[in-house]
């Protein structure tokens, strides 16, 4: 179990490398870490001529928050994808960043190259960022890396993050006008399938490079509330605008796990009851619902309905993202004129594979572990054990028996 948990919380205001850097920086990040950052950068990235940074509170709608502004000034407007590599592998050695630091910066760098690569179909390799390619998102990039070692969180803690507050209305970049989310900060957020929320401002609230930073801390990592975890303390970012009516602030919290021997999860439960539904109708419904992106598991009850008619309750666990599409499916398959939603936490083992060879053929295993990593269940593909018992000639449950004794002896369990 991560010796702390850290929740970007990014519902409200969304976030950006700003932000993050001021949220860092309220949780005892020093500003001469931010400072040594920006001489490392005015010294090594070619046409950088002037890279100052300055570290205030403020208020936001009333609330308090730490401010991170920059001052640049360079010869170019853009930077191609290689030199923008070669200046952040530079500061992180002049910058003595860790293994875990580096490893998190070069990720961010990526996921906004390969982001803008995709929005221009064009090679990551062959990227020239414009935006993207200031002296500032390397600031930010190297800024977080830097304070999150200094914390000394990388490496011991979790980190996972809110439903994405991307903002709306039109933004202004290098190609022209677009409609909020930009389409870089959209395809990051993408690849790693976070939630997103449009609004609660008619501005751009989730940038590019704030967007690349969270992903490259929690991966696809979210929750829709705070995990269970005892906090310890509490950082607050302060976003460029004083946005009527919306503190534009982000908040990071940190504390330690609840030391439950399993994990907290929480999902949708969309349930419906039919009572004149064929067999075959229920049959396609099922392999529709377990086909759907973000539906976790499908069962049928049986029940009685009024007038004593036979039928079934269609439960549904899905991803709080995947309910609306779960609900028109339900409706428009079944003819149900509605459906019951509702918010549900589960106690579940963390759940993986690994494939063992066995007897001649690949064989998948879903390996089940309790929060203390402590295996607690095994069990083969049976897709895997199926062709496996044919090729032998032998009972599929002898062949199960089998292949679990070649993964204890493999000390998989």
């Amino acid at each position: 179990m991560a010796e702390l948990l850290v929740f970007i919380d990014c519902m409200t205001a969304g976030i950006s490398g700003d932000m993050l850097l001021g949220a860092l920086v309220d949780l005892g990040v020093s500003q001469d870490a931010l400072a040594s950052v920006a001489a490392s950068l005015e010294e090594l990235l070619p046409g950088c001529e002037r890279l100052e940074v300055s570290v205030h509170e403020v208020r936001r709608q009333g609330l308090r928050a730490v401010r991170v502004g920059v001052d640049v000034r360079e010869e170019k407007a853009g930077r191609s994808g290689r030199e923008l590599r070669e200046a952040l592998e530079a500061c992180a050695r002049e910058l003595g960043l860790s293994k875990e630091a580096r490893e998190l910066a070069i990720t961010a760098l990526n996921l906004l190259l390969a982001a803008e690569a995709k929005v221009h179909g064009i090679p990551p390799a062959d990227v020239h960022a414009h935006e993207l390619g200031s002296a500032d998102t390397l600031l930010d990039i190297l800024g977080t890396a830097l304070g999150l070692q200094e914390l000394d969180f990388l490496g011991k803690a979790r980190f996972l993050c809110s439903p994405v507050a991307v903002g709306g209305g039109l933004v202004r970049f290098s190609h022209g006008t677009t409609s909020v989310p930009a389409p870089a900060t959209l395809e990051i957020l993408v690849s790693r399938g976070l939630p997103i929320l449009g609004g609660p401002a008619e501005v751009e609230l989730t940038t590019p490079t704030g967007a690349a930073l969270l992903t490259a801390l929690v991966g696809s990592s979210w929750a829709r509330f705070p995990p269970p975890m005892r906090p310890t303390r509490v950082g607050y970012g302060a976003g460029a605008r004083d946005i009527s009516g919306l503190p534009n602030v982000l908040r990071v919290v940190v504390g330690e796990p609840l030391e439950f021997p399993l994990a907290a999860d929480r999902v949708c439960l969309v349930e419906t009851n039919l009572d004149d539904a064929t067999g075959e109708v229920l049959g396609h419904v099922l392999e529709l619902l377990i086909g759907q992106e973000g539906v976790r598991d499908v069962c049928f009850v049986p029940m009685f309905a009024k007038k004593g008619r036979p039928g079934y309750i269609v439960r549904v666990l899905a991803d709080a993202w995947a309910t609306g599409r779960v609900a028109h499916l339900l409706m428009e398959e079944t003819g149900t004129l509605g459906v019951r939603v509702q918010a549900v936490e589960r106690l579940v083992l963390e759940r993986g594979q690994v494939e063992l060879q066995a007897f001649g053929r690949m064989v998948r295993l879903k390996v089940a572990r309790d929060a203390d990593g402590r295996v607690v269940r095994v069990k083969p593909e049976y897709e895997d054990l199926k062709a496996l018992a044919r090729e032998l000639g032998k009972p599929l449950r002898e062949v199960a028996d089998m292949v679990l004794e070649l993964a204890r002896r493999k000390g998989i369990c």
